[in-house]
């Protein structure tokens, strides 16, 4: 199993990355919203995360779109540029009694993929408020990004769309949880990332990963 890390433009690494290298692109890009989280971390005291790079202006999908397997998170806020595809559903609340907890109580990803002809898929793994998910695994983990997802979600992602030995690419890596989420289920990854802060917090936590 191989990681490469990439510390740049995803769109400049890409240029020289071997065509067929690349068995699959899973990602949660810049939605293009201006993304600027307000709530307080768990102590009381207000968010300090850096803003997203490029998340200030539109996200462009066609790039990513010639993979033979694509999922793409925050796909409703420029669905209007994807083709017809597949939408899957990460449902954090897990029934009505928990819809009051904090924050979004889904999100969506696009997806298409030669190793599914599903159109719809549902991934359920609470999240939301206090409640991080990979903490309740027992590893504590804080989060390190404003729009970090589980390791637990992007592993069942890896595992319903992906082969153990495939080539995943995540070309906006943020804190690098897919990049995780491949070495603890056998997959290689690509990880690309702009900003060198979150890259660095990349690299840690893949390394840790790897070493367990």
């Amino acid at each position: 199993m191989s990681v490469q890390l990439y510390l740049g433009d995803c769109l400049e690494v890409m240029k020289s990355m071997p065509d067929k290298s690349v068995d699959a692109v899973i990602t949660d890009p810049p939605y293009g919203i201006n993304y600027a989280p307000s709530w307080k971390k768990w102590n009381g005291k207000p968010s300090d995360f850096s803003p997203i790079i490029n998340d200030d202006k539109p996200f462009d999908p066609t790039p990513f779109l010639k993979y033979p397997t694509v999922v793409l998170f925050g796909a409703n806020y420029y669905s209007d540029r994807l083709p017809i595809g597949g939408w899957l559903c990460w449902d954090k609340r897990l029934d009505e009694n928990k819809d009051r907890m904090f924050g979004s109580s889904f999100e969506l990803a696009w997806f298409s993929s030669k190793n599914t002809t599903a159109k719809s898929k549902m991934i359920r793994v609470l999240h939301g408020g206090v409640i991080n998910a990979d903490s309740m695994n027992g590893n504590n983990e804080k989060r390190v990004h404003p729009t970090q997802k589980p390791v637990e979600v992007m592993k069942r992602i890896l595992l319903s769309f992906t082969h153990e030995g495939d080539t995943i690419l995540d070309p906006f890596m943020g804190s690098g949880t897919t990049g995780v989420a491949c070495v603890q289920t056998g997959r290689n990854f690509i990880g690309i990332e702009i900003d060198p802060t979150y890259f660095a917090i990349a690299e840690r936590r893949i390394k840790e990963a790897q070493a367990e």
